[in-house]
């Protein structure tokens, strides 16, 4: 595919001419739940009236809650190197950063990251390395999947590994399917070309355009889900949201199936990188929370991720807008959990500057507040409700018939194992909160799966 600007700068100009009846007009279509135009997308995006803003807020959380309900699905990145022969003018893991220490871990290393991710209740992991794969190549990659899966702490272990890695060919995209991951994850970084190319001087990653078709490839290889974003700060973020949604137009016309995630990081402070500190497009936090919620609009049912670059408080504030799926507990640094590590350590070790530092249990504890049930669920990955056949049952809202239901039971799971008092009252009184929206038969089936988990066992999904 290729990204066109001409069509994109059209639809800029004539978005900041719509008057708030059409804009009103467009999020009464949104309620609908079945998405808006690019043209209407862009209009959200120039809208500046404040009263204008909390309506697009108010209509993301309308479209969240129909598609998604009430869960928030968790997970926990794992990075198992730093090594990295690109050169991003942005990202601490610049081949020629010497102010970075550089951290491969071995497969052994792996294993005890993982144990110290099991103790703290994770189940789901999202393993990154930096573009550059020593010794074994990527077989290196291969071999650390299988050692995330190979762990077990009593009834315990990781679920569901997805993967953030180097765009590959269409042969290693197949051997890479061969290893039972979930999602395959990549970021564009910036879609808008002139700009990919001064921020990122050499290695394959300078390739613009094999780096943007490479979900093409990933498709093409059989793997089923795979994951978008853009780096907001590295150019204008009404382009870079609608070149993301022509991303997602292009993938659908041609495999049937957008991206089951889209990431929305922010550029933020990075070792070693000057210009990180000072990134050209830095994005508001009104404006950042605006991102979210009309991705929400324009395409209700892909996953939105929010990583710990973003404060306890906006992280808090996006889950009202359209995000579904947090870190937690995280660390983004090679042996990071494995360590107790100052903050100085930190920053020669890790990709950016972390900005959530609270552990799980206290990221739990908040959704909580917020209302919301925390899922470890992965029970689609495992009964094959992936990709095409997801989204043909989240459109017409019946993947909720089976997301509300599996959340609870991962969630107790975790009360029974994990939680302390105040957090496992509070978690038991949701959970029997959240009973009361199921219907009859689902209620009655869920009702004997609690008690199963109570009894002790472990691993039940719908």
């Amino acid at each position: 595919m290729t990204v066109n600007d001409g069509e994109i700068n059209e639809i800029l100009k004539s978005a900041s001419a719509r008057t708030p009846e059409e804009i009103r007009g467009i999020l009464q279509k949104a309620r609908g739940l079945k998405g808006v135009t690019a043209s209407e997308s862009a209009a959200l995006l120039c809208a500046n009236d404040k009263t204008l803003i909390n309506e697009i807020f108010e209509t993301a959380k309308h479209v969240k809650t129909g598609i998604y309900g009430n869960r928030l699905v968790l997970f926990a990145p794992l990075y198992i190197s730093n090594v990295c022969f690109n050169e991003c003018v942005y990202c601490a893991f610049r081949a020629s950063n010497k102010e970075l220490e550089r951290k491969e871990l071995t497969q052994e290393e792996i294993k005890s990251e993982v144990a110290r991710l099991l103790k703290q209740g994770h189940k789901r992991v999202l393993m990154v390395a930096g573009e550059s794969y020593t010794g074994k190549g990527l077989q290196y990659v291969f071999e650390s999947v299988k050692s995330i899966y190979s762990v077990t702490d009593g009834k315990n272990n990781i679920r569901r590994v997805n993967v953030n890695i180097a765009p590959l060919t269409v042969e290693e995209f197949k051997e890479l399917a061969k290893y039972n991951i979930g999602t395959f994850q990549l970021f564009q970084e910036t879609y808008h070309k002139e700009t990919y190319r001064k921020l990122h001087l050499s290695g394959k990653k300078a390739d613009y355009d094999f780096r943007l078709n490479a979900m093409h490839r990933a498709f093409e290889a059989g793997l089923k889900d795979v994951g978008i974003g853009a780096l907001f700060g590295l150019y204008d973020y009404k382009y870079e949201v609608l070149a993301m949604l022509q991303h997602i137009k292009n993938l659908e016309e041609n495999f049937s199936v957008g991206p089951h995630t889209i990431s929305v990081p922010r550029v933020e402070p990075a070792c070693g990188s000057p210009f990180s500190e000072k990134p050209p497009y830095a994005v508001s936090d009104e404006d950042f929370k605006k991102i979210i919620a009309v991705l929400r609009i324009s395409v209700p049912y892909t996953g939105i991720i929010l990583s710990t670059r973003e404060s306890a408080a906006m992280r808090g504030a996006a889950l009202e807008l359209g995000v579904s799926q947090i870190s937690g507990g995280s660390r983004i640094d090679p042996g990071g959990y494995e360590e107790e590590r100052g903050a100085d350590k930190e920053k020669k070790l890790a990709q950016f500057t972390l900005g959530d530092h609270r552990t799980l249990e206290e990221v739990i504890t908040d959704i909580v507040s917020h209302g919301y049930i925390p899922s470890f669920c992965t029970g689609c990955y495992r009964l094959g409700r992936v990709g095409k056949d997801f989204m043909d049952l989240a459109k017409p809202g019946l993947i909720k018939i089976h997301c509300l239901p599996n959340a609870m039971f991962t969630f107790a799971e975790y009360l029974y194992d994990f939680a302390r008092e105040p957090l496992k009252s509070k978690g038991f009184a949701l959970i029997n909160k959240m009973m009361d929206d199921l219907p009859p038969e689902t209620r009655y089936n869920a009702s004997a799966n609690l008690q199963e988990i109570k009894n002790g066992r472990r691993d039940i999904y719908f």
